[in-house]
C-alpha cells in the first residue's frame, strides 16, 4: 500500500524558516517525480515545487523562488522529500501536500498518482 507522510509543519513568525519532510513508501518510485504543493482557505490548491527522480531538475513556483529549496533522498522503496522554507510570509500559510507521480515532471496537480495527508504551515505577521 503505498502511503506519503508529511510532517513539520507548525507555527511560525514572519521571516522564520521550517523544514517539511514527506516519506514515500509501499512501492518501487524508481523515476517518480515528487512535488509539493498547497491549499489556503478557501483557494484552490497550488502548486509549490517539484523535483524529478534524480533531484537534477527542480521547478518552484514564482512567489517561492529563492526561498524555498525541494530535495530527495531515495531509498530502496522509500523516498524521503523535503521542502525548506525560509523567509516565510503571512501568505505561504497552507495545509502542504507531497505528491508522486509515474512520468514526467509536471507542476500539474492532476498529473500525480498520489498524495500525502497534509501538514498545516501557519505564519504569523
Amino acid at each position: 500500500q503505498v502511503q506519503l507522510v508529511e510532517s513539520g509543519g507548525g507555527l511560525v513568525q514572519a521571516g522564520g524558516s521550517l523544514r517539511l519532510s514527506c516519506t514515500a513508501s509501499g512501492r518501487t518510485f524508481d523515476n517518480y517525480p515528487m512535488g509539493w504543493f498547497r491549499q489556503a482557505p478557501g483557494k484552490e490548491r497550488e502548486f509549490v515545487a517539484t523535483i524529478s527522480w534524480s533531484g537534477a531538475i527542480t521547478y518552484y513556483e514564482d512567489s517561492v523562488k529563492g526561498r524555498f529549496t525541494i530535495s530527495r533522498d531515495n531509498a530502496q522503496n522509500t523516498v524521503y522529500l523535503y521542502l525548506q522554507m525560509n523567509s516565510l510570509k503571512p501568505e505561504d500559510t497552507a495545509v502542504y501536500y507531497c505528491a508522486a507521480r509515474r512520468g514526467p515532471v509536471t507542476f500539474r496537480g492532476s498529473e500525480y498518482d498520489y498524495w500525502g495527508q497534509g501538514t498545516q504551515v501557519t505564519v504569523s505577521s
